[in-house]
């Protein structure tokens, strides 16, 4: 049997197990991280457990992709009711269309697709030459960095957060060179959890938008963390491959091909420890940077 999860993996858990309202009709509620708007991972989390919910557990199905857009910004503050449309159920696959909802306002919408295990042919793409996660160290910002940063900041870069994130090679956020767009970050959730692959696959969903599009930054010297430099995702797309579990080492695989028009685009692979590719992801998001104003 696993140990209970630690509060903060347990709360995660919590957030992403949604209360039923009717048979397709879900309420979330939202955590406060330190990020000003709901954390878009919460709301692909979320999308993903409601429809999970509805398929038919002697289906076999599992989720094989998900597509979204982000409308609107999302209010920590208030729940968020996701409304499921059970679009089909056909002889191989199913589809689900979700689409949240916060002050009568649709702020996000996804549609996600469901398979059964089906033999086939198979290839992947090869994981990259990296150390394992155990040579390189958990990131961390110093105590000086820290402190001059807004105190909103501070709290979303100062939390032990659920997951567990080791960069292959650190950045300075704070004061970013610039750099090719690409990097490796291995992560784990903090805890073992349960073997149902629908919440390990709910967790990968608010994990993936961890590091995605920041790597589109990369080359301009900028990030999300210095004034005047706005982001935001617009869409998000994830694949799931094969078996995984969220809670042993995986490792994100990121680059990003274009910036252009205030919009960056960053691609994602996740392997597992032994070189399975488990997923992957694409997302384009807003990345907008006000020039300081002077005299």
């Amino acid at each position: 049997m696993s140990p209970a999860p630690e509060p903060v993996v347990s709360e995660l858990i919590e957030l992403l197990s949604l209360e039923r309202l009717e048979d397709d009709l879900f309420r979330g509620q939202s955590r406060d991280i330190g990020t000003k708007y709901v954390f878009g991972g919460q709301v692909l989390g979320q999308a993903l457990s409601a429809a999970q919910a509805t398929m038919d557990p002697a289906s076999g199905r599992l989720s094989h992709s998900l597509h979204a857009y982000f409308l609107r910004a999302g209010d920590i503050d208030a729940p968020i009711v996701y409304n499921v449309d059970r679009t089909r159920d056909g002889g191989s696959f199913s589809v689900r269309r979700v689409t949240a909802i916060q002050h009568g306002k649709v702020i996000f919408f996804c549609a996600a697709s469901f398979q059964a295990d089906e033999p086939g042919a198979e290839h992947q793409a090869t994981m990259p030459e990296t150390p394992m996660p155990e040579d390189v160290p958990p990131t961390q910002v110093s105590p000086e960095a820290l402190a001059k940063l807004p105190p909103k900041i501070q709290r979303w870069m100062s939390r032990s957060g659920p997951f567990e994130f080791r960069r292959v090679h650190p950045r300075d956020e704070l004061n970013p060179a610039r750099q090719p767009p690409f990097q490796q970050v291995w992560f784990r959730l903090g805890e073992p959890v349960g073997d149902a692959p629908e919440l390990h696959r709910a967790l990968l969903a608010y994990a993936s938008d961890f590091h995605l599009l920041g790597t589109a930054t990369f080359p301009h010297g900028i990030s999300y963390y210095q004034p005047g430099v706005q982001m935001a995702s617009l869409d998000h797309a994830l694949w799931f491959h094969r078996p995984f579990r969220a809670d042993e080492w995986l490792l994100y695989s990121i680059d990003s091909p274009s910036a252009q028009n205030s919009r960056g685009l960053a691609h994602g692979q996740i392997f597992d420890r032994t070189g399975r590719l488990v997923a992957s992801t694409m997302q384009e998001g807003l990345i907008r940077v006000t020039p300081p104003t002077g005299k």
